[in-house]
């Protein structure tokens, strides 16, 4: 008999917002109609093949990001509640709310183990041993912007939608008790992620049962634009043998209209070489004219000798006298950066009483995309 005091699994239930009647009591009166509310399995399927063909795109841009061989795998996606799913999570779990603001309006957040989550800041960070602190939570919740911005991507190519976007992705390490799943049931995808640690990290991609269906619906209604023409096989008329002879006697009777039909047999073609004209590369008028037009805004140009990272209480200890090593060693170079982005590098000289930069090294347009 219970003597009125919640348990640990009841508190935190009711911390997270979730109905503690359903907890240690066996499945609740709702259990089957909420399942049945989390999607079709051709919801899953579409999400799946969606989610699928996006997983190439994702490890190439986290790769990018990370400076490391980085490999989605799956994903899996399931419909699931979120007493199933607090089982395979992790105690500690760090949650990235990327709800979408339009387009498919609704629940979307990422999910992954502390490990994980401490695992993709220090590679971003370059920074081992580091702590899930504020900064180290914004890190994850640009990875998360980037993965969602790769979905948006192929959601508006495939449904021809221009207008869907999501917020900006905040993330938050939490016990796992209290976070903000969905209520109900759910679709879930769950992918498995290879950071070149010697580990297989999990992560968790929850939607909420209506944008999941919402996606679906679109999937099934809007599709890829049909290709027709040669290159498609629907053009050739493969599954109607009616199309297709109709246009391969199209295509005949512009061939005979080309001249096929005046050369006669036996008679060989008139074959002429063609001479193409050379190409300069030159800009053309308007384009030097639209250049002209912002030739005489300023921009703003930094020389930087150098950087480092203390800790707030090294900075605080900081007086006159106090000494800051740089990560540059002497005489290398020095970085000529535009609106602070790495354009060059030079090196020092004085020029009469004034320090001035000689420009030694124009940066390639590949390593600044690097950088």
């Amino acid at each position: 008999m219970s003597d009125g005091a919640l348990s640990q699994d009841e508190i935190d239930a009711l911390l997270a917002g979730v109905d503690s009647s359903s907890l240690g009591g066996g499945p609740s009166p709702s259990a089957t109609p909420a399942a049945s509310a989390g999607g079709s399995d051709a919801d899953r399927k579409a999400l799946q093949d969606l989610l699928g063909g996006t997983v190439g795109t994702q490890s190439s841009n986290l790769s990018m990001m990370t400076g490391t061989n980085v490999v989605f795998k799956g994903p899996q996606v399931s419909s699931t509640t979120r007493e199933a799913l607090l089982q395979s999570l992790p105690d500690m779990v760090t949650v990235t709310k990327a709800d979408f603001s339009s387009g498919f309006p609704g629940e979307h957040l990422f999910l992954m183990g502390e490990d994980a989550a401490k695992s993709i800041a220090s590679l971003m960070n370059k920074e081992e041993n580091i702590e899930l602190d504020e900064m180290a939570l914004s890190v994850i919740g640009e990875v998360v912007s980037t993965l969602v911005g790769s979905q948006i991507t192929t959601l508006t190519d495939k449904t021809g939608n221009k207008s869907i976007s999501s917020i900006s992705p905040e993330a938050t390490n939490v016990p796992k008790a209290v976070a903000a799943l969905p209520g109900g049931a759910f679709m879930s995808a769950v992918y498995d992620l290879d950071l070149g640690d010697g580990k297989i990290h999990k992560l968790w991609e929850v939607f909420g049962a209506g944008v999941s269906a919402d996606i679906a619906r679109a999937l099934s209604s809007g599709g890829s634009p049909q290709n027709t023409g040669i290159g498609d096989p629907r053009g050739m008329g493969m599954p109607g043998m009616g199309g297709g002879m109709g246009t391969m006697g199209g295509g005949m009777s512009g061939m005979n209209a080309m001249g096929m039909g005046g050369m006669g047999l036996g008679q060989p073609a008139n074959v002429q070489s063609i001479q193409f004209p050379n190409l300069m590369p030159q800009a053309s008028l308007q384009e030097q004219g639209n250049i002209g037009l912002i030739m005489d805004v300023y921009m703003e140009m930094t020389v930087e000798l150098g950087r480092t990272r203390k800790l707030i209480k090294e900075i605080l200890g900081m007086g006159e006298g106090t000494i800051i090593e740089l990560d540059k060693l002497a005489g290398e170079p020095v970085d000529i950066l535009v609106n602070h982005k790495l354009i060059a590098k030079g090196e020092v000289v004085v020029i009469d009483e004034n320090f001035g930069v000689r420009v030694t090294e124009i940066v390639s347009p590949i390593d600044r995309v690097n950088d």
